[in-house]
């Protein structure tokens, strides 16, 4: 894991190693200014690549959120053809959150395995295939603060009380508006009835977990058996989108 950067004016903070999520929700609202998001540079991914091959790694794969929402791409791969003790690949997730996370877990099971670097990239173009991340955010106020929207849409947007809707699939990310709270967790229902039966889901929220968790019971019956991973957005999405957001990683059956 490297985490990325939390800039609020001259302050900066390592995601997740500086900042709690507990404390990042509680204070977003107050930070002046916004909250802004940066990755490190080459030389931070090269030596986690170099510490890696210290400790007996003989082959990377280094998987990151999709290059249409960040340059961590193209950061990574600059490493990689900095770094010389041993091989790294660079993969474009195309996915962001737990639709990254998911990848991380399926290759980790995958090398288990014994699977060849080129066997996992298949698996991986496959599961792509099959996932889905969406999300409803409550308000658009942190992506006109963010610089992520047109203000006049985003003002526009808050006089109307629109509920943005997020969704992310094979690298392309895309939104809708629905007018209010209760139809954004209505079009949520109806895009987990759409992509099911799944193989894996998770509950994703942003400091509103007692909502994530009643909504959870609402729709239980289209979610696997078992347990039901419920995930803190990390910080360094949240800052873009703000708390009580709810939303979905899920991976398709065949």
């Amino acid at each position: 894991m490297i985490p990325l950067f939390i800039n609020v004016g001259d302050q900066s903070y390592l995601d997740g190693v500086d900042l709690s999520h507990q404390e990042f929700y509680e204070r977003l609202p107050g930070f002046r200014p916004a909250a802004k998001t940066a990755a490190p540079g080459p030389e931070v991914f090269r030596k986690v690549f170099e510490q890696l091959a210290s400790e007996g790694a003989t082959e990377i794969l280094s998987i990151h959120v999709s290059a249409k929402l960040s340059a961590i791409v193209d950061i990574a791969h600059t490493a990689a053809k900095e770094t010389i003790r041993l091989p790294v690949t660079v993969f474009d997730s195309r996915q962001l959150s737990l639709g990254t996370g998911f990848q991380v877990l399926a290759v980790a099971e995958a090398a288990d395995r014994g699977l060849s670097m080129s066997e996992i990239l298949v698996l991986l173009e496959e599961q792509i295939r099959r996932t889905h991340v969406f999300a409803a955010l409550d308000t658009l106020e942190y992506l006109k603060r963010s610089g992520r929207m047109n203000f006049a849409i985003s003002a526009l947007g808050t006089i109307l009380q629109i509920k943005p809707f997020m969704k992310m699939y094979n690298g392309e990310p895309t939104a809708e508006r629905v007018r209010t709270r209760k139809g954004a967790i209505k079009r949520l229902v109806e895009l987990l009835e759409e992509y099911g039966p799944y193989e894996k889901v998770a509950l994703l929220h942003s400091h509103a977990l007692q909502r994530a968790e009643a909504l959870l019971q609402e729709v239980r019956s289209l979610l696997p058996a078992g347990d039901i991973w419920v995930e803190e957005i990390t910080p360094v999405l949240g800052a873009h989108i703000g708390p009580g957001v709810i939303g979905f990683a899920c991976i398709s059956k065949e």
